[in-house]
């Protein structure tokens, strides 16, 4: 990346346009490396302007890779952006295994390998110690919430993090792979190490009947798993408690102890991208995930539909040529969701994404894959799918934060690293850290960000920023710190739909 003190980025040298640090008003005299150039137009910041002559039918160059085309001539100086590029995105295409050699190097840091974790009795280790609601249906979403308030109000204590439930629509009416999907996720979510106790919450009449979901959630502890069907029981609410306050015993067993970092499992996602997410905070949890993984750690990168156009660098990074397979299966499979829907597989980025200066889906893309780092892809995981080894594994999933994050959850990860550049409140039941890819958003949303990833084009370097993020997911993870998602209680869930309502 090369930047200079004038507010403007030329993030690689084929580049035909810079990136603006700061608005540009029409009629100035602009500089970068050498070049000056007038700026032909009013320019805000995040967006692209023309470094050079763009012919009408060729490429738009960001991060070195075509983004779109240009619809019509563009004079150096100019404003480029959707009134002036297209898409060049296609529906399913016929790709070719081309490995790359890829490389994780190590950072050895003594002090910051280890951090304070529950190992639960199966091994897994979680980064806090709640109690649970699951709802298989959500005819009861009330009664869950009535008991999750009495419950954390009667019960919580200082090695108990909170009573929290997971309110949610399915669970009934639904059939094939919506019921599946939703039966999946919920077990995965009971099955999270996170929470010390879960009380399953069924109403009785439902498709996803209790014992039918016994068999999607596997072996269970029953000390630590607990069921209750409410149209069986006189008082719900004081049969649900008496369950809760034995999971709260089971769970206040459990203490924080010393184990490696390459028990953390990391989600990585991104929601109201701007310009700047592939400059500032999707690089910087790049680093997060290479530095994790060279450790033996895992993350785990979605939102299959923001790989379009960026799918090859994926693929050239495959472990092998089975995982090189999965992953064209994995594009392809959602590029023939868009059309067996009749819908173009580029009606992305959104309204606030342009606002904030992407452009194309292929921009916004390049920029969403930076978070997986330049590691090798070791797995590909199906919506539902838990985590199988360390290294970077693709999840299955589309753009939607609530739906992707949620997915993320319940394929295992104790904590999601979420960038964004628009900013948003939203927290799934896991800490979900906010990155912000700018400092203005920072200084603005205090209750919402996390971290600040906009210094990084404020005069602060990518190493020592990567090691001070590293340390603050540390101790994050050891529960000295909160998330903000978790200090305001923005904890929620979404699954996956796709198909009929009964």
């Amino acid at each position: 990346m090369t930047e200079t003190d004038h507010g403007f980025i030329q993030i690689h040298k084929a580049d035909n346009v810079w990136i603006c640090l700061r608005d540009v008003r029409k009629g100035e005299t602009i500089e970068l490396n050498g070049v000056s150039l007038v700026a032909r137009e009013d320019v805000p910041s995040g967006h692209k302007i023309a470094n050079q002559p763009i012919a009408a039918g060729t490429d738009i160059v960001k991060y070195g890779f075509p983004i779109g085309s240009a619809t019509r001539d563009i004079d150096s100086g100019e404003w480029v952006h959707s009134h002036n590029v297209k898409t060049k995105l296609e529906g399913e295409l016929t790709y070719s295994y081309k490995p790359v050699a890829t490389t994780v190097f190590p950072h050895a840091v003594a002090e910051e390998q280890t951090f304070l974790g529950y190992v639960r009795e199966n091994g897994d280790v979680g980064v806090r110690n709640e109690i649970w609601i699951i709802n298989t249906v959500g005819c009861i979403n009330k009664v869950a919430e009535q008991l999750a308030k009495m419950a954390d109000r009667t019960f919580k204590r200082e090695n108990i993090d909170g009573v929290y439930h997971f309110p949610h629509p399915y669970g009934c009416s639904q059939l094939g792979d919506d019921l599946e999907y939703t039966q999946k996720i919920l077990a995965g979510l009971v099955n999270h190490p996170n929470a010390g106790g879960v009380l399953v919450l069924g109403l009785g009449c439902e498709n996803n009947y209790i014992d039918l979901f016994k068999e999607a959630i596997g072996p269970y502890h029953a000390d630590r798993v607990k069921f209750l069907a409410v149209q069986q029981v006189e008082d719900e609410i004081e049969q649900g408690m008496e369950q809760i306050e034995e999971l709260v015993a089971y769970a206040s067993r459990f203490k924080r102890q010393e184990v490696p970092v390459s028990k953390l499992k990391i989600g990585l996602k991104c929601g109201g991208s701007d310009g700047l997410s592939g400059i500032t905070a999707n690089p910087l949890v790049g680093a997060f995930s290479d530095r994790l993984i060279s450790l033996g750690g895992a993350t785990v990168l979605t939102e299959v539909p923001e790989m379009f156009g960026a799918e090859t660098i994926l693929m050239e990074r495959a472990k092998n040529e089975q995982v090189y397979g999965q992953i064209v299966e994995l594009i392809n499979d959602f590029k023939h969701y868009f059309a067996k829907n009749d819908q173009p597989i580029y009606e992305n980025p959104s309204p606030g994404n342009k606002k904030g200066g992407i452009t194309t889906l292929e921009e916004k893309s390049l920029g969403c894959v930076q978070k997986g780092g330049f590691g090798r892809v070791d797995d590909v995981l199906q919506y539902g799918e838990r985590i199988r080894q360390s290294g970077l594994s693709l999840l299955q999933g589309p753009g939607n934060d609530l739906v992707s994050v949620t997915a993320l959850a319940a394929a295992g990860c104790q904590i999601v690293l979420f960038t964004t550049g628009r900013g948003t409140p939203f927290g799934g039941p896991v800490p979900t850290v906010k990155i912000s890819t700018n400092t203005a958003l920072y200084e603005r949303k205090k209750n919402w960000i996390d971290y600040n990833a906009g210094q990084l084009v404020q005069g602060a370097t990518m190493e020592g920023t990567a090691a001070d993020f590293f340390r603050y997911v540390i101790e994050l993870a050891s529960g000295r710190i909160q998330a903000k998602n978790e200090l305001y209680g923005y904890k929620e869930i979404a699954i996956f739909k796709n198909g009929v309502t009964l």
